[in-house]
């Protein structure tokens, strides 16, 4: 049986295409504290050490990466925001 992807649909969408690094890994911070616990935000780069930045820098922070895709020199992130509630 062939199981259909799982659709993700992003609340925000932020599009760093032709911006240098480390620009959209410090603009995906600033994004993850002002969305609402739970959201989703979709992440552009063409950056190529994006990988080793947006992944471990959510992934610290306590957000959770859902996927990451890549189609020739653009990534693309989807990632779910978690904040503490302290």
């Amino acid at each position: 049986m062939i199981m259909a992807e799982e659709i993700i649909h992003a609340d925000y969408t932020l599009n760093m295409l032709g911006d240098p690094c480390p620009w959209p890994a410090m603009k995906s911070i600033e994004a993850y504290d002002k969305m609402k616990d739970g959201e989703v935000i979709e992440i552009l780069s063409d950056c190529p050490q994006s990988i080793t930045n947006i992944v471990p820098d959510a992934e610290n922070r306590g957000h959770e990466v859902l996927k990451v895709e890549e189609d020739g020199p653009t990534f693309r992130y989807l990632v779910r925001v978690h904040h503490d509630s302290k």
